[in-house]
């Protein structure tokens, strides 16, 4: 059963076509992957195919089977004014869904009991408490937990991840997704991509991760050139057939050519024939040069760089800590780096992860303990929040304000122009002001401004968001040759594997773990770890209300259990809200830390109360 059909669909702005006559089918409980280079409209056909955009072209049509409910993940979600993050999770035509969000509602609301005790009654009827437990496991998996916040008053990546905790819990048959993994950590990511296993999802979509189109796709759909090109199975039979299909496109090029040269030579004898035979031959002639004219090889990025010397001491970090009120992000770490080295650090998010690189760049003052950096030591670090890049700025004028040219091996040097045609920015695309590039593409750009600089330390700080696979594969390939330090921040595991064979791995409350391998050998040591480990015992936690046989809750009971639960949900939101402003020093004084890191003793108290009252209620 075809559950999403494309037939003969265009998108063209202006001079540029983004895809011209396509079709595209997606069956049921197939995993499809659309692949592409930044800026070719991979968003584009993802936003035709879920309606939000209409196609163009004569006789062009989408089509969705009646049966088939569609949800659609964008990049950048827009749940519209005044939402909360219930509005936005709940929001679903499903009557358990619907349940399940008015029993929600109706814990916070104390001052109407009755709206409690009905939603608990049709809880009861509909039988959702199933239902409610998942979606408690969906939004702590996601890491929501205030479920009152205003949507508008979230980070990016926060409301990505509501709008993934929406689809999830609104169980579509048809998923469209983007780049699904922006913005989660590697816990999230490796649930996600166990969900998305299931044999009864149909799914099509975009992203960069190479571990989800190994693992979950079965089909990957390539977009270049304005034209479609069809892959049965997962990313490495994509790249084996991809390497095929090249193979014969320039086997077909080269016939192209020579029977361009014969046309040529004919046409040059024969100036003024206008005979229906030779109007015949230059007609071929011009479409056989078009033909040519418009294959272009993939271009390479072919980086020699000459980076600055490393001195004997390079960066050093002695016993340094940092704690914000009583959440410890890093105690006691220490490591001295040596040439050469590329090392990749993961964490959850919030872990304290950019803290630690902010302290290694002393852009951040430790607790304790001192970072030492080399005389010699000259850092590039790419940043998540990146630059604020001229919008009125041509692509090559923003690269020459940084430097005319970089030093190259041999004595060579390298043009401002030079550089951004390695990094695939044409001689067209270089004269295209800032405001006209894409989102991955600024990326590329803004990378690009680091490396002008000539560093010999790499920190790069999630350098994988929003970039295409081909743009990746060439930067991991530079990363490998350049002579200076690499240290990754990451949620990519295929990047982190490629690149980095050693780890500082956030495990909590301060701990850095210190692992000699790859970060898929450290997953395989947890898992072992975690199946010796003896069982814990079991103690009460205030997720859940357990209900025995004996001794069965009653409906006041479970009232009172549910309003204690929504008021640690609360207090556990606001202190996760400390903690994040904490991991972001930006425009924090020092009285504005003092006045939070009581915030958060108080309330660490409170929660503490009412964790027991909880504990006192469920033994009642």
């Amino acid at each position: 059963m075809v559950y999403l059909e494309l037939e003969r669909v265009s998108k063209i702005y202006g001079e540029k076509v983004l895809f011209d006559q396509v079709d595209l089918q997606v069956a049921q409980n197939t995993k499809v992957a659309l692949v592409a280079k930044n800026g070719t409209g991979k968003s584009t056909l993802l936003r035709v195919a879920a309606g939000i955009d209409q196609p163009e072209g004569v006789g062009s049509s989408v089509y969705v089977h009646k049966e088939a409910r569609m949800a659609y993940l964008p990049q950048e979600p827009d749940f519209g004014a005044n939402a909360t993050v219930m509005d936005a999770v709940f929001d679903s035509d499903s009557e358990l869904v619907r349940a399940v969000r008015d029993y929600e509602s109706a814990l916070y609301r104390t001052d109407h009991p009755q709206l409690l005790q009905d939603a608990l009654a049709t809880m009861d009827r509909l039988q959702a408490w199933d239902i409610e437990a998942r979606i408690k496991e969906v939004l702590s998996k996601l890491n929501i937990h205030d479920v009152n916040q205003r949507v508008d008053t979230l980070s990016g990546g926060q409301r990505k991840r509501v709008a993934l905790a929406k689809l999830i819990i609104d169980e579509p048959d048809l998923i469209i997704l983007d780049e699904p993994t922006n913005h989660l950590d590697l816990d999230m990511i490796e649930w996600l991509e166990e969900w998305l296993q299931s044999p009864n999802l149909t799914l099509l979509m975009v992203t960069h991760d190479r571990y989800f189109l190994e693992r979950v796709c079965n089909r990957i759909i390539e977009l270049e050139g304005g034209n479609i090109y069809h892959y049965t199975g997962n990313y490495s039979d994509f790249l084996d057939k991809k390497a095929t299909r090249e193979e014969t496109e320039s086997a077909e090029l080269d016939k192209d050519r020579k029977r361009m040269k014969q046309e040529l030579e004919w046409v040059r004898r024969m100036p003024s024939g206008r005979g229906t035979k030779a109007k015949s031959r230059l007609s071929a002639f011009s479409e056989l040069k078009n033909k040519v004219g418009s294959f272009r090889k993939e271009e390479e990025l072919t980086l020699e760089i000459k980076g600055q010397r490393l001195g004997s001491k390079i960066l050093e970090a002695h016993n340094i800590s940092k704690s914000y009120g009583d959440n410890q992000l890093v105690k006691g770490f220490s490591y001295k780096f040596q040439k050469g080295e590329r090392v990749g650090i993961v964490g959850r998010n919030g872990a304290g992860k950019s803290t630690l690189l902010h302290m290694l760049t002393k852009e951040l003052e430790p607790d304790t303990g001192k970072v030492v950096h080399g005389s010699n030591t000259h850092f590039g670090y790419y940043t998540q929040e990146g630059i604020n890049l001229a919008q009125d700025m041509r692509v090559i004028d923003v690269v020459r304000e940084i430097a005319e040219y970089i030093p190259l091996e041999k004595g060579l040097k390298l043009t401002a122009r030079g550089l951004l045609e390695r990094f695939m920015f044409n001689s067209k695309q270089q004269q295209v002001y800032v405001s006209q590039l894409s989102g991955g593409e600024r990326r590329r750009l803004y990378l690009l401004t680091i490396l002008m600089k000539n560093p010999n330390f790499l920190i790069l700080d999630e350098p994988t968001n929003d970039l295409d696979i081909m743009t990746l594969n060439v930067l991991e390939d530079f990363l490998l040759d350049f002579p200076g330090c690499v240290l990754i921040v990451s949620h990519d595991r295929f990047f982190l594997d490629k690149l980095a064979h050693h780890l500082f791995i956030f495990e909590g409350e301060g701990r850095i773990r210190d692992w000699n391998g790859l970060y898929t050998e450290y997953r395989e040591q947890l898992r072992l770890e975690n199946q010796q480990a003896p069982a814990a015992p079991k103690t009460a936690a205030p997720a859940a209300a357990p209900t025995t046989p004996e001794t069965p809750i009653s409906h006041e009971q479970r009232k009172a259990i549910r309003r204690v639960e929504g008021q640690i949900g609360k207090l556990e939101a606001r202190k996760t809200a400390i903690n994040a402003q904490f991991n972001n020093m930006d425009g924090l004084t020092p009285e504005k830390i003092a006045d939070l890191g009581r915030e958060l003793a108080e309330i660490n108290e409170m929660i503490e109360e009412k964790e027991l009252e909880w504990m006192e209620l469920v033994g009642e």
